[in-house]
């Protein structure tokens, strides 16, 4: 692994706690591990590895949000989760297709919904038109996918500009009413989400 990823695994699991990760595993699960890691030690850990390692450019970022997916532990995952949050500017159209290989593999909505509100929906949306047009494709195909967690991501991805009073609504609402003619599962619990999200502050939108 490289200097980056040593630091922040070494960082995690230093300000891991045995009993949390005890309660992580019960109310987390997915077959993951856990170092009992609190989200603002992940946080931090970020924080002092992108401070340390100043240099680190798009294709570095990259890479290393994909060795800190690597091995199933939940809090490197959720580290990879917040780097990638904290480059957005670095990323593009072409690093939708390692963040679709994250959230296939994800395992846990506390993964896939950071993914999808934090990463992917504002990644896309500070997409040039042509690239934006593109990375619409790729999530409406998730959309259609047999994959619960890309179904989930696609409907989970353009919240936070719902929420700001943008965002293609029609898009969601095609997206929804593909999964709820489905059986249930967790993309339907999203729809739900999204919707009790927007019930206020956009009473509006309705499908």
């Amino acid at each position: 692994m490289s200097d980056a990823g040593d630091f922040i695994d070494a960082a995690l699991q230093r300000e891991g706690d045995y009993y949390r990760a005890q309660d992580a595993e019960e109310r987390i699960g997915g077959g993951l591990a856990f170092y009992g890691a609190s989200v603002g030690a992940v946080r931090g850990a970020v924080r002092d590895a992108s401070r340390r390692y100043r240099s680190l450019g798009a294709d570095d970022i990259t890479a290393l949000a994909s060795e800190l997916w690597a091995g199933g532990v939940f809090e490197r995952r959720l580290a990879a989760v917040v780097l990638l949050q904290s480059n957005l500017a670095l990323l593009d159209n072409d690093d939708l297709t390692r963040i679709e290989g994250f959230v296939r593999s994800a395992r846990v909505t506390a993964l896939v919904d950071p993914l999808a509100t934090d990463v992917i929906g504002p990644l896309i949306q500070g997409l040039d038109a042509a690239s934006r047009a593109k990375a619409t494709v790729a999530v409406d195909r998730w959309a259609g996918e047999n994959s619960v967690w890309l179904r989930r991501a696609a409907l989970l991805s353009p919240l936070r500009e719902l929420r700001a009073g943008g965002g293609d609504w029609d898009s969601f609402a095609r997206h929804a009413r593909a999964t709820l003619a489905r059986p249930r599962d967790l993309a339907h619990d999203a729809v739900d989400l999204v919707l009790d999200d927007l019930a206020e502050r956009r009473p509006g939108l309705t499908l």
